[in-house]
């Protein structure tokens, strides 16, 4: 077998001036000298024959057979990077660190449980926890390679295996208007309050699940947000039961009593990030979850609804 003569390290430098938009942009953020960055450029070039970059005014361009390779390099870089964590992962056998992702919608007090019993198992491995809301789940393992992901949407290519089923609610404070209605609301009554959304996380493809589509709307970034918006008087908003056990039992907030829709139920799923080198403690992880939602496991890639 021919051993290559361009280095991975040559790719990856390229990525940086393209992404960047510059060579001093990509020295900074390599930590390496300009001339040092482009004469690894340069290199890369003289090594295949013919010019990958193009220089207009001051950003780096591609040319066009610089761009096929550099969307080839790419894939090229993260094999690489994801074998030396398959050999990590073989050699440890034990994550060092987890990073989980997890939608708002998730039952907070099951995830609290599963967390709290997997801490004394977990032989050190640090937990990063991010949260997310809709799409922002599937746009974390686009972007990243996040261990473990517990969403309702599943995107192709990857294993997942069932959590919980969340059950969404349309509720209102105690006092609100809503409640005085004497008959089932409809669309038109409803769409005539204000109605409390909360935001998709992804930046790249939000979407607006749930909302009726009227301008009597607030946007808000959580839904620990949008239930002390909702307690305090202001709108009306559909959100995971599994949280307002205290409110409602406190009757600080009540269920809309809506013609249709006033439940909304999905799947959760744990998305696995990193496929087959899913290590122990993740999977470790994926059993107290189920347990603590009493789940069958049963393993799936089918994508499901949103709420």
């Amino acid at each position: 077998m021919k051993a290559p003569r361009v280095t991975l390290e040559q790719w990856r430098v390229l990525q940086f001036v393209v992404d960047k938009g510059g060579f001093a942009q990509a020295a900074e953020a390599l930590h390496k000298s300009q001339s040092s960055v482009s004469y690894t450029v340069a290199k890369l070039q003289e090594q295949l024959g013919y010019p990958l970059l193009i220089i207009e005014g001051r950003k780096a361009k591609l040319t066009e057979r610089g761009e096929v390779l550099l969307r080839r390099s790419r894939h090229l870089i993260k094999e690489a990077v994801d074998l030396e964590a398959l050999a990590h992962t073989l050699g440890q056998g034990w994550e060092p660190e987890l990073e989980l992702v997890v939608d708002q919608a998730f039952p907070t007090p099951a995830l609290l449980r599963a967390l709290k019993a997997f801490e004394p198992q977990s032989q050190g491995t640090q937990v990063q926890l991010k949260e997310a809301v809709l799409s922002g789940g599937e746009e974390a393992l686009r972007k990243g390679s996040p261990d473990l992901v517990l969403s309702s949407i599943v995107p192709k290519g990857y294993l997942a295996d069932p959590i919980v089923e969340v059950e969404m609610i349309a509720v209102a404070a105690t006092s609100h208007l809503l409640h005085k209605e004497a008959d089932p609301i409809n669309n038109e009554r409803l769409s005539r309050e204000l109605q409390i959304v909360i935001r998709d996380s992804a930046s790249e493809s939000s979407v607006d699940a749930g909302w009726l589509g009227t301008d009597r709307r607030w946007t808000v970034s959580s839904v620990q947000s949008a239930l002390e918006i909702v307690t305090s008087g202001i709108g009306f908003a559909w959100l995971p039961k599994a949280d307002l056990e205290y409110a409602l039992q406190s009757e600080k907030l009540k269920k809309l009593k809506l013609i249709s829709g006033s439940e909304r139920n999905f799947h959760m799923y744990a998305i696995f990030g990193k496929g087959e080198r899913t290590g122990p403690a993740t999977r470790l992880l994926v059993e107290l979850l189920q347990a603590e939602c009493n789940v069958c496991p049963r393993r799936s890639d089918t994508p499901l609804n949103t709420y």
